[in-house]
């Protein structure tokens, strides 16, 4: 894509979205565990307190009328322990059973993201650039994303946003490294037009800022760059990490398998923040064979592994070899190619593994 095309749409959509302004959490909030999972971190179980006309803070989940008393005063039909508080000084007095925190006096524990680069190489190479040491095919590497919580202001940072990675027969073998380095190219130029613009550049001069460090590495042919911009200013308009955008970029693009959810954030011992743990891979082929090849072999009883921690390896050679395609249904990825038949998709794989196989082991 050329710099100009880029420059454009960077334009476009600063223009459009005036001066956006980052969503920042409550200084007060209460949180519950509704559904007693041990958390409180599903929807409705975290919210902002809201300043009553007597200074304090109330909480707004399970909220009750105070009913009149003999006195002439206001008990709360949960418990004498509940205070009942006027929202305005006018209004009926209400309580809730959940007590607010501050935030700014209560830390959040926040796990720390960790940044795994796939598999490394453990091998040195021959004169025609083979692999001498381990090979995995379809190797993957762990992502996080996080659902609205307390650490994304309640955003969603796991929403999928349409196919932006693009998949083909050509790089279903190849390292995920490239997509993953073009989507932090991604990530870098639209943070650097934001940037830009929230300093009070015009919309022209941040898009020229973007487009500086965003035309860096772009292949065309492997992402949709329209598609990734706007995902990229959806991402910076919500506050997610980058790590939540690789992991959409490639979840959308049907390229990641979702291992399970773990707490990632915690405010005085109570879970306010889940992540979505899962193993991405380099295209959508990758990760259906790793879904179905998995359970035929006995190194992978086990299945994905830790949930904080998945196991995203590849296969190795032998393990590669061992696998019955034939007990395989990969009529997801025949259904996204209307050129070719699946005999002949399945007769190309064929050939193209046998060749990778050969190149590496002889």
């Amino acid at each position: 894509m050329k710099k100009r095309t880029v420059l454009l749409w960077l334009t476009l959509l600063l223009a459009t979205c005036g001066q956006p302004q980052l969503v920042h959490a409550q200084q007060w909030l209460c949180a519950a565990d509704l559904n007693g999972n041990g958390d409180a971190a599903d929807d409705g179980e975290i919210a902002g307190c809201t300043m009553t006309a007597s200074g304090d803070h109330l909480c707004p989940i399970e909220q009750m009328t105070c009913m009149s008393d003999a006195s002439g005063g206001y008990a709360c039909p949960l418990g004498n322990q509940y205070a009942c508080l006027s929202p305005d000084g006018v209004s009926a007095p209400i309580c809730s059973p959940h007590s607010c925190i501050e935030t700014s006096a209560s830390q959040v524990e926040e796990e720390v993201v960790i940044e795994d680069p796939g598999t490394a190489a453990d091998g040195a190479v021959d004169a025609d650039g083979n692999c001498l040491g381990t090979v995995e095919i379809f190797g993957g590497r762990k992502l996080r994303c996080r659902p609205p919580g307390l650490s994304v202001t309640f955003q969603n940072c796991c929403k999928d946003k349409d196919k932006i990675v693009k998949d083909g027969m050509g790089s279903s073998i190849s390292s995920i490294g490239t997509k993953i380095a073009i989507a932090k190219g991604v990530f870098t130029g639209m943070k650097a037009a934001y940037t830009a613009f929230k300093a009070g550049a015009t919309a022209s001069q941040a898009a020229s800022a973007g487009a500086n460090a965003l035309i860096v590495g772009i292949d065309p042919t492997s992402i949709a760059i329209s598609l990734a911009i706007n995902f990229m200013v959806e991402v910076l308009l919500q506050g997610c990490d980058q790590q939540d955008m690789e992991a959409g970029m490639l979840r959308g693009s049907g390229m990641c398998h979702e291992v399970g959810t773990y707490c990632s954030s915690k405010v005085l011992g109570l879970c306010v923040q889940k992540a979505k743990s899962q193993c991405c891979f380099n295209s959508k082929l990758g990760r259906i064979i790793q879904e179905q090849g998995r359970p035929q072999l006995k190194a992978f009883a086990n299945g994905w592994g830790e949930v904080r921690s998945p196991n995203c390896r590849g296969f190795t050679a032998q393990e590669f070899q061992a696998l019955d395609f034939s007990k395989m249904n990969l009529s997801e990825y025949y259904d996204e190619i209307e050129t070719r038949s699946a005999d002949l998709i399945g007769s190309d794989m064929e050939k193209k593994v046998d060749a990778y196989l050969n190149a590496v082991q002889y």
